[in-house]
């Protein structure tokens, strides 16, 4: 997990946490698995994993444990 303060950037990203849009210059974090599951990846080959990074909003990521 990354917070990203949102200042760079310029593109749009959908929150999997509430399926809402993230703005460009939007503080949010920006989490990834070490590594991909179910795959013959080295556990920590997280360059391959990181095309499993999911952009969040701070609080949707904060509050996913009590939403399952």
């Amino acid at each position: 997990m990354r917070p990203l303060t949102g200042a760079a950037g310029d593109k749009s990203y959908r929150c999997p946490g509430c399926d809402q849009e993230i703005r460009p210059g939007t503080p949010h974090v920006v989490t990834w698995p070490a590594y991909a599951r179910d795959s013959d990846l080295d556990p920590w080959d997280t360059e391959s994993a990181a095309d499993l990074r999911r952009h969040w909003h701070r609080i949707c990521w904060d509050s996913r444990l009590r939403r399952r």
